[in-house]
């Protein structure tokens, strides 16, 4: 069996891990020690189908030994209440590891000519999703995932698992439970839905122009907007209206190169460079969409790993 055969199935057990474990950072160092492990022991298995339950039993596997000592990752909007658009101190970053971050939709979705497998793929990494899932003890996180997700049967998890039935539709009514109260219901990316394009053109616009109030009127009223790894977040026009007229107001004059991140309609930002000559990295910027208009702007400042991460240039002329 040659290695080749391993490599399809990097991008589904890349997203299967990112699932875990909410980095896509962390899951891509978790499929390669996957790898690693299977490519030791392949003169063991014969045929597609048991390679692939296989694989993912390693990387399950993985995944929950690299969460017996993982802080949980979060969202800002988990840290506290919501801050004053006013603020001038938005608060010291935290360390990357407590953050819920994106990925790249190709990174971790596996080619498919089924459109409805392709939105079935990206509202399973949507942010808000995997926010919920890392709130999941790890057993459950991955009874649900594999359960819920890949649509393994009850009998699949529980070998997978070393578990039993009872104990894995125990530990999937527990995790459904637990998802029933988040908020996931943001709209996946949708290239060929006219009105959410014509939505994010309207962003991109308004945005480059910073015309604050053609960007309210955009937001839904209780709209979000949040800065990892600052944990100062937003909610509601007034203050985030305020953020960006005040302390936020460096954003002007920025430049927006589309991507796809976590299912989501995203972009990479770029501000005027000090240096007076065009503009350099600032944020990757995140878009929760709802009912036509946007829920949540979802601002990740670590650009020096994740503009390399999503094919993002590090300077635009």
């Amino acid at each position: 069996m040659q290695s080749r055969q391993l490599e399809a199935f990097r991008p589904e057990l890349t997203g299967h891990c990112y699932r875990m474990l909410g980095s896509a950072f962390e899951a891509e160092d978790a499929v390669q020690e996957t790898m690693v492990r299977a490519w030791k022991g392949l003169d063991r298995f014969e045929g597609r189908s048991a390679l692939r339950s296989w694989l993912y039993r390693i990387a399950t596997n993985v995944c929950l030994t690299m969460l017996t000592s993982a802080q949980l990752r979060v969202r800002p909007m988990d840290l506290g209440p919501a801050g004053s658009g006013h603020a001038t101190d938005p608060g010291e970053p935290r360390p990357e590891q407590i953050w819920v971050g994106p990925v790249p939709d190709a990174r971790v979705l596996a080619a498919v000519a089924d459109p409805a497998d392709v939105v079935a793929g990206r509202e399973s990494i949507r942010l808000a999703f995997i926010a919920a899932l890392q709130h999941l003890p790890p057993q459950q996180r991955a009874v649900l995932i594999l359960r819920e997700v890949l649509a393994w049967s009850a009998q699949e998890v529980a070998d997978l698992l070393d578990t039993s039935v009872a104990g894995v539709n125990s530990a999937l009514q527990r995790a459904r439970a637990t998802i029933a109260t988040a908020e996931v219901t943001a709209d996946v990316h949708d290239p060929l839905d006219k009105e959410q394009q014509a939505l994010l053109s309207s962003y991109v616009r308004a945005f480059e122009a910073y015309d604050l109030d053609a960007l309210t009127t955009l937001l839904h009223d209780d709209a979000k907007l949040s800065m990892p790894p600052l944990p100062l977040w937003l909610r509601g026009h007034d203050d985030i209206s305020a953020w960006m007229a005040g302390t936020g107001s460096g954003c002007r004059g920025s430049r927006l190169v589309p991507v796809v991140a976590s299912g989501l309609p995203a972009f990479g930002q770029y501000r005027p460079s000090r240096t007076g000559a065009g503009h350099d990295p600032w944020a990757l910027i995140v878009l929760e969409i709802s009912a036509g208009r946007i829920a949540g702007v979802n601002n990740f400042l670590d650009t020096a790993r994740l503009f390399p991460l999503f094919g993002l240039p590090a300077h635009l002329g």
